[in-house]
């Protein structure tokens, strides 16, 4: 099917995420390799995003797919209630072994993950509120909705039919590599932030069942990088007032911020855990929500369950991404891309039109003084050879760990292109 007509029926039939049905300017793709797109029309694009921040290790990656296939053989899907298998089996320890959690479940999506964290808190301890921060966002199901930033999110839509949980400011920014900043500077700990969470914990800790964030880097909800201080006064906050402790990974987790997980610049220890996104290398749909094993007495039977929770398929290739992750020098990597996406968009910090410019892992992000056009975004960038999905007042990039040293100057070179050309 040629590239025009693949538009036009997508035009009819499908609904794009965030947009009007029948919208058009979806880009066909026909094919993907290594950390290379290639579109319907013949243009072959370097993929700053990772899909979605989850093909860390690159596309049509031979051990990935030889862990689908030797899976297939054996069966594509089983329930779980009352069966198990060796790939969810052997998926489990390691999860345990890489996050000190005892227990494992396994869930569809990210926003299911976190879903299911807000269950096991609620069933945890009797109480239905949590506490978070403003600027955050965990998903797009109801539930999870709830938590994430009620002004500024995209989900205001919905405000009247949430529940209603306790808010604290966002945190202080400030944190990672500042491009076009002189060396050294970091933004120091707020001594009043911490007093403000302080305050709104003590004050509603009584109807609290637990505390959610995600650590260290808030993703959708503005790509803002906080000081890991914070998030240790609320480990220390959650164990003075008796509360859990949930830490969003699904899009920090398994080294995209430097870290193997966002918790570990802290130093802490979740009660509760949500991964997803990068587990699978970008596959097949799979997330995880991990917790104590204290936890997991104290709610005793958990009221859940996907149809496809546990699909050995996905759990075949999760355990093989994580295997392929713990083997390749991935620390190395990141700190690698790090520096080049620092170096690249030292640039786009000199730009009157740029209100931020910031960089922590395999993470960088220009943020503009004013909302882009995402289209022409996106057109100039792929001028360049690239691919970028904005949003907001955000040009930003989260590549595979295996993209070399010449892509990520091709990506930082369309990101600073993008934000540098003149308003349409």
């Amino acid at each position: 099917m040629d590239a025009e007509t693949l538009r036009d029926l997508d035009r009819r039939h499908l609904w794009h995420p965030y947009a009007a049905a029948g919208a058009a300017g979806a880009h066909p793709v026909a094919g993907a390799d290594g950390v290379r797109l290639r579109l319907a029309d013949g243009r072959v694009l370097v993929d700053g995003m990772s899909s979605w921040w989850a093909a860390i290790h690159g596309y049509n990656h031979p051990r990935l797919n030889e862990a689908v296939r030797a899976q297939l053989g054996d069966m594509a899907h089983v329930m779980f209630g009352g069966l198990t298998h060796e790939p969810a089996v052997r998926l489990a320890r390691r999860l345990s072994a890489m996050t000190g959690l005892d227990k494992v479940f396994l869930a569809d999506s990210g926003s299911v993950a976190v879903e299911v964290a807000i269950k096991m808190a609620v069933q945890c301890t009797g109480r239905g509120r949590l506490l978070t921060v403003r600027g955050g966002y965990h998903g797009d199901t109801f539930g999870v909705m709830a938590v994430c930033d009620p002004v500024n999110g995209m989900h205001h839509l919905f405000s009247g039919v949430l529940p209603r949980h306790v808010f604290a400011d966002r945190p202080p920014g400030g944190y990672g590599v500042r491009p076009g900043a002189p060396a050294g500077e970091e933004a120091p700990v707020d001594q009043a932030y911490l007093a403000h969470l302080d305050e709104m914990v003590a004050r509603h800790a009584a109807e609290l069942a637990a505390i959610i964030v995600e650590p260290v880097v808030q993703g959708a909800g503005g790509m803002r990088f906080y000081h890991p201080a914070y998030l240790r006064r609320l480990r220390e906050l959650a164990d003075r007032h008796g509360l859990l402790l949930i830490a969003d990974e699904i899009a920090t987790g398994f080294g995209r911020t430097g870290e193997m997980f966002g918790c570990d610049h802290a130093g802490v220890r979740p009660d509760i855990m949500c991964v997803g996104k990068a587990m699978t290398g970008g596959y097949l749909t799979m997330a995880a929500t991990l917790c104590t094993a204290e936890v997991a007495e104290r709610i005793g039977v958990l009221m859940h369950g996907p149809t496809y929770m546990g699909n050995p398929l996905a759990a075949a290739v999760a355990e093989a991404s994580l295997a392929l992750l713990d083997e390749r020098p991935w620390r190395e990597d990141v700190k690698r891309i790090e520096a080049g996406l620092a170096d690249g968009l030292a640039r786009a910090a000199r730009s009157p039109r740029v209100a931020d410019v910031r960089v922590l892992g395999a993470i960088g992000v220009i943020e503009t003084e004013h909302p882009v056009d995402v289209p022409r975004v996106q057109d100039i960038a792929m001028a360049h050879g690239v691919w970028l999905r904005p949003f907001g007042r955000l040009v930003y990039a989260m590549p595979p760990y295996v993209t070399g040293d010449q892509d990520v100057a091709a990506i930082t070179a369309a990101m600073v292109a993008a934000t540098a050309a003149p308003r349409g």
